[in-house]
């Protein structure tokens, strides 16, 4: 079955990086869409970035264009997202996303703080 594990997430200071991984399996990883999404506190869960086989053609939201880059390494069928600039609004559980497949990850939780 379909299973993505996300890992990466942590506590890091206005300005500070943070790389996620989403580590995906139980499926034809190279063939498929993978997206991240994040929920914050009382809020919905919404669209971070995408990455679409097989050219990796990318899109992000415009409140982390320029500063999160997706991508992929289908040979350890693994996305990633590279987080740089953080700020505190991107506090967030972030979540791995297979759309065609309705699966989602557990979640990490990232927290920007001073």
């Amino acid at each position: 079955q379909v299973q993505l594990v996300e890992s990466g997430g942590g506590l890091v200071q206005p300005g500070g990086s943070l790389r996620l991984s989403c580590a995906a399996s139980g499926f034809t990883f190279s063939s498929y869409t993978m997206a991240w999404y994040r929920q914050a506190p009382g809020k919905e869960r919404d669209f971070v970035a995408i990455i679409i086989p097989p050219a990796g053609n990318t899109n992000y939201a415009d409140s982390v264009k320029g500063r999160f880059t997706i991508s992929r390494d289908n040979a350890k069928n693994t996305v990633y997202l590279q987080m740089n600039s953080l700020k505190p609004e991107d506090t967030a559980v972030y979540y791995c996303h297979v759309p065609s497949r309705g699966k989602w990850g557990q979640g990490t939780q990232v927290t920007v703080s001073s």
